[in-house]
């Protein structure tokens, strides 16, 4: 039996909902950009090859959309306004404090990032899923989640950012060359 492409529509839609919100940061704009993304979807179905991965195709769109509202400078993040039930949890006063502080944290993710990140680990999507809805290679698609994940642990466990030892160890190696130089070229003043 064959899928009508309504059903395929319909079936993917609690998905392009947690994209949407991954990506606006607003219950309203999220809303908003899925319905925009279904319309262009409505409207584009005889371009849809039947047989291929039609999630992809839709996420996609929904990505281009957002893109495009973007670059009409429309008001699409607002982070104060992350929905309560994509992080609701009955869970002691200390766990609502960590959530919040994840919260927090996700949205100073890059949006790459964290697109990545949601759509991956929140929605279980393969990387190979993930690289052909930000249109990227599967390598890139790997090291954003990678990477978002290692940020977000580093701001989860009170690190400032990652990698900051690295570059303060680069830092002092450069002043002892600089001052070692200084100390050379003072000599030769002399």
């Amino acid at each position: 039996m064959t899928v009508s492409f309504h059903d395929q529509v319909i079936g993917i839609l609690p998905k392009l909902r947690v994209q949407a919100l991954a990506l606006t940061r607003n219950r309203a704009a999220a809303e908003d950009l899925v319905q925009d993304a279904v319309c262009n979807a409505l409207s584009a179905q005889n371009s849809f090859a039947p047989g291929t991965n039609f999630a992809a195709w839709m996420h996609r769109i929904l990505r281009n959309r957002f893109i495009s509202d973007l670059r009409k400078k429309r008001d699409t993040t607002d982070i104060d306004d992350m929905p309560a039930s994509f992080l609701a949890t009955n869970a002691p006063h200390e766990d609502r404090i960590v959530l919040k502080d994840l919260d927090a944290a996700l949205a100073r993710l890059p949006d790459d990032q964290r697109e990545a990140l949601v759509l991956g680990v929140l929605e279980g999507m393969s990387y190979q899923e993930l690289a052909d809805i930000a249109g990227c290679a599967v390598g890139t698609a790997k090291s954003r989640v990678f990477r978002a994940r290692r940020q977000l642990e580093a701001w989860m466990t009170g690190e400032e950012h990652v990698g900051n030892e690295r570059l303060k160890a680069q830092a002092a190696a450069l002043r002892r060359k600089l001052s070692q130089q200084d100390s050379q070229n003072a000599s030769k003043a002399v």
